[in-house]
């Protein structure tokens, strides 16, 4: 039987995660905690919230196993962090995978992982620990994405691509096959990228203009 969860966070990101944990992987979240100086209230989703100084005595970590809740934040380094803490105190860090999402059964994935509906993840593809993959995202055959990384939604990640450690991927971004993305790189929003980005790197996608008309100008509209 799986133990109960808590949830690290007490954002948007906190609260979609217990919703996908309690409705489609059947675990019961217990509650949340943040860090004690963010705590300012009691409850959050109708459940206790409490400070990372006194979960362990609320929530045992023999029966409960944990969850990291949090953004891309300091490119992932502060999920990573607390990732770090709450293991210390003993929790098994738990991760999650949409039952809509195609996973090929030779898939590596680590821990704290977030893998949500309509991803495809193809055979000899490696997921490092604490790495997030939003909806509808495509990660190629032999992929190698690292630790700690954050992969937005309906992002194209092609056949033999590695993604180092605390790295972003934007929205509808596309990487061309075989490439090296470094060590904590921001790929912008729909940007396509066809050759290695070092460690660092930041690839900006073009920006669509505003027009200077009015849409009541448009024809057929």
């Amino acid at each position: 039987m799986s133990k109960e969860l808590i949830v690290f966070g007490s954002g948007e990101i906190a609260e979609v995660v217990a919703f996908y944990f309690e409705h489609d992987a059947g675990r019961k979240v217990s509650g949340f905690v943040v860090d004690d100086d963010f705590l300012e209230r009691n409850l959050f989703c109708d459940k206790p919230i409490v400070g990372t100084s006194s979960v362990a005595s609320i929530f045992n970590p023999e029966t409960h196993d944990a969850f990291v809740a949090i953004g891309y934040s300091g490119l992932n380094f502060l999920r990573e962090s607390k990732c770090n803490e709450l293991g210390k105190m003993g929790y098994s860090l738990t991760s999650f995978v949409s039952k809509d999402a195609c996973i090929a059964p030779n898939v590596q994935y680590g821990s704290n992982c977030l893998i949500l509906e309509h991803n495809t993840v193809q055979p000899f593809s490696v997921v490092g620990d604490n790495t997030f993959l939003w909806s509808g995202n495509h990660v190629g055959h032999h992929a190698q994405v690292g630790r700690n990384v954050f992969i937005s939604s309906h992002c194209v990640i092609s056949g033999g691509v590695s993604i180092g450690n605390n790295s972003f991927l934007g929205v509808n971004s596309t990487l061309s096959d075989h490439i090296t993305i470094g060590r904590e790189v921001v790929i912008g929003a729909g940007s396509l990228v066809l050759g290695d980005v070092a460690d660092g790197g930041v690839v900006l996608g073009q920006r669509s203009r505003i027009s200077p008309i009015s849409s009541r100008s448009l024809p057929n509209f």
